[in-house]
């Protein structure tokens, strides 16, 4: 079975994303029959607009949220079991409340956001479900005292807004979220760290030997990717030692130089040298041909700085 190498996959990639923008706790237990609620989001109080970079996922965030992904399309009791984790954490805050001698705000209970692939019409039926103004269709509320909805991923447009919920869907949907996350800019927001917690999942699904259909798929995508971007690490990482061989030789010949012009120096000036950029020193090695005294380099220096 690889469904709980999922769930720790879907509940490390919502922290990741969501840790910006308040209190993420994942497998937080409640009261009465020990039940987990995989994550327990509370925005922070000063929210910040960043969080519109997340679509859909951040219109989640926007309030408290208990967020319940599955990776196999939610049962009827799955989804029952997630409203009474609902219900448990608006009595415990209830309670919590009454001693403080507060008054519970509607806006501290969080919503309940089930995430799954799939959902049948008959299922969403039961429910009472409804698809409300200005919200994307695939995303179905329950009746509003119940502060729940039914995310049916498969059914989500394949729009920007929508990527990062796209990735823990199944199949050729999560297939082409990877194909649009590793299209994104290389700076873009949380692209590199999703991609790492990707590449964290194919690991744990090729050591397992019950692998699913959808699974086999997920590893032969990935893999032309992953060896790609390994290979990229890789040249980036010559690179950079190529940079940083040719900046360490720099700082060497301009400090012979420098002693052989002015002295010998004391080690807070070598220190400012070493932090010098390959451009800096390579003014610093003309510059230093006028220098007659250890005054004429700290001039040089300070010059830099300002």
């Amino acid at each position: 079975m690889t469904r709980f190498i999922h769930d720790k996959f879907a509940k490390d990639y919502l922290e990741e994303l969501l840790k910006d923008y308040g209190e993420v706790k994942a497998s937080e237990k409640v009261s009465g029959e020990i039940k987990e609620i995989d994550v327990l989001f509370t925005p922070a109080k000063q929210q910040s607009s960043n969080i519109q970079i997340l679509g859909l996922l951040g219109r989640f965030a926007e309030q408290p949220a208990i967020i319940e992904p599955y990776r196999n399309p939610a049962s009827t009791d799955e989804i029952c079991d997630c409203i009474l984790k609902l219900l448990e954490i608006k009595a415990l805050l209830r309670r919590e409340a009454k001693t403080n001698k507060t008054k519970l705000q509607d806006s501290e209970i969080p919503k309940l956001w089930v995430l799954t692939p799939t959902i049948s019409e008959t299922r969403l039926s039961s429910f009472g479900t409804i698809q409300k103004a200005g919200w994307l269709s695939g995303v179905h509320f329950l009746p509003d005292a119940l502060r729940t909805a039914i995310v049916a991923i498969h059914q989500l447009p394949q729009t920007p807004e929508t990527l990062w919920l796209r990735l823990l869907g199944r199949g050729s949907v999560q297939s082409q979220a990877i194909i649009e996350l590793q299209a994104l800019p290389l700076d873009y927001p949380y692209q590199k760290e999703t991609l790492e917690l990707v590449y964290n999942l194919r690991e744990n699904l090729r050591v397992n030997q019950e692998l699913e259909a959808d699974d086999r798929e997920l590893i032969m995508r990935l893999e032309p990717l992953y060896q790609r971007d390994r290979e990229q690490a890789k040249e980036e990482g010559r690179q950079e030692g190529r940079q940083e061989g040719r900046q360490e030789g720099k700082q060497d010949l301009i400090l012979r130089l420098l002693n052989r012009r002015i002295g010998e120096i004391d080690t807070s000036l070598i220190e400012r040298i070493q932090g010098l950029s390959l451009e800096q020193l390579e003014n610093l090695g003309e510059a230093l041909l006028d220098f007659s005294s250890v005054a004429d380099l700290e001039t040089w220096l300070n010059q830099q700085s300002t």
